[in-house]
């Protein structure tokens, strides 16, 4: 993590043998970020990669379980509602907990519950039901992030998001091992059902945060309660809607185009690629164990480090010069599971593979949260945060519904190869992203 480095002038060249600041590590702020980002994490992989594995093993169509990536627009439509939450409580736990636990405890709640539902589901005999529960978990989750989103860049100052971003993303890879190794294990020496009751247990850890962590400081914006008129009123829609898209394209004038087709692009071949992963290891002949102590566990330490040395990374280069290595990570790294589909089930190309793929997520991660976090205004940091996130997922999101049809044509090193094409327009585009990200700072 960023903080966790203090970086000694006389030996830059060994910065990262640099002395570690424990205290710096373990700060509250920290570490409840840390077990905010595990409750974000949680839910994503057990309506995408692990949902598409259970689906897998229970015989549905390619095609269709590729069409489960279309959840992901619970993610890139939550600007929609994200107003909402920026500007009202929640009744009652409002007056307790403040806006942003407020909606964290409810979302949190709606998750643990709505997962229990879905392992009671059997997707082969109920499938229009297990998808309806799922979109539900998916739109729980979407809610959770645009209140966590909002709490991490408000509970401290610009200077420190770069660090808050590294301990979201390592809270988060934590989660997905979770979400992803843990339910194949469960799954593999019990059922599928047993392994997403774990999972809701598991949402404890983000409920008690919640109710832990401390309320971030208010900003200069009008908060108001669930249950007022104004909620459909002229007046809150200009502050609460208009005001905060208004007020980026102010700040970044031509620019701001630029920046939101850069930000749809930015993981568009991960996106393609990821919903078809479990399936593709699964279908070239990998067991679950071996999924998951690889391709899940071992992926994580993989994907911390990654996450580490990019909010290095960005003290020691620069945040544009990272989101230009970024990009070019994410596209090659897709190349890798080309080579995986020629070679077949073996464990050391697996390993490779998992290796490159996951140290990409770690380090891209910190990056594209850090730049997205410096992007916003406090004063509608859950709105902006929102429009900035629903980008990035929609177009790549929207691709990857047809994930299963491109396989069933191409195979998969067809698939593969046409994923890592997908990365080069954002490759190109964060030249521009970069030049302007520097042009913005230099002008403040």
């Amino acid at each position: 993590m960023i903080g966790a480095f203090r970086l000694n002038s006389e030996n830059s060249k060994f910065f990262f043998l640099s002395k570690i600041d424990w205290k710096f590590y373990f700060q509250e702020k920290i570490l409840t970020i840390f077990f905010l980002g595990f409750s974000a994490g949680l839910p994503f992989p057990l309506v995408y990669s692990t949902l598409t594995g259970w689906l897998e093993e229970s015989d549905i169509e390619r095609s269709t379980i590729s069409t489960f990536a279309w959840l992901g627009f619970a993610y890139s439509f939550k600007f929609i509602w994200s107003p909402l939450v920026d500007s009202f409580k929640v009744p009652f736990l409002g007056g307790y907990l403040g806006r942003r636990r407020s909606w964290l405890l409810v979302s949190q709640i709606g998750i643990a519950i709505s997962l229990f539902y879905l392992s009671n589901i059997d997707p082969r005999n109920a499938l229009t039901a297990f998808t309806f529960v799922a979109i539900a978990i998916a739109l729980l989750s979407a809610t959770q992030d645009i209140a966590l989103d909002a709490y991490r860049i408000e509970i401290a100052k610009i200077e420190m998001q770069g660090v808050l971003a590294a301990s979201y993303q390592y809270g988060y890879r934590v989660a997905i091992a979770f979400g992803t190794a843990g339910a194949f294990l469960f799954a593999e020496y019990s059922s599928w059902s047993t392994s997403y009751k774990m999972m809701a247990l598991f949402m404890l850890i983000g409920i008690l945060t919640t109710i832990y962590c401390k309320e971030p400081p208010s900003i200069d914006c009008e908060t108001k309660s669930l249950n007022q008129n104004q909620i459909i009123g002229k007046e809150w829609i200009l502050s609460s809607v208009v005001q905060p898209f208004v007020d980026f394209f102010d700040r970044y004038g031509r620019s701001a185009i630029m920046i939101l087709i850069f930000i749809s692009f930015f993981r568009v071949s991960d996106y393609v690629l990821g919903i078809l992963a479990s399936p593709f290891l699964l279908d070239i002949g990998f067991s679950k164990t071996e999924i998951a102590s690889i391709a899940k566990f071992y992926g994580l330490w993989i994907s911390l480090l990654g996450t580490a040395i990019g909010a290095v990374a960005i003290l020691k280069f620069g945040l544009s010069r990272c989101i230009i290595m970024a990009t070019i990570l994410i596209a090659s790294t897709n190349l890798f599971f080309a080579i995986l589909a020629l070679v077949g089930p073996n464990i050391g190309m697996l390993t490779i593979t998992i290796s490159a793929d996951n140290f990409t997520m770690g380090f891209a991660g910190t990056v594209f949260i850090a730049y997205l976090s410096s992007l916003t205004n406090l004063k509608f940091t859950a709105t902006q945060y929102a429009l900035f996130s629903s980008v990035s997922t929609f177009f790549g999101k929207f691709l990857a519904g047809f994930s299963g049809n491109i396989q069933e044509i191409s195979g998969w090193l067809g698939f593969f190869i046409y994923a890592g094409i997908l990365g080069l327009p954002a490759i190109f585009l964060s030249f521009l992203a970069a030049k302007q990200y520097d042009k913005i700072k230099h002008e403040e």
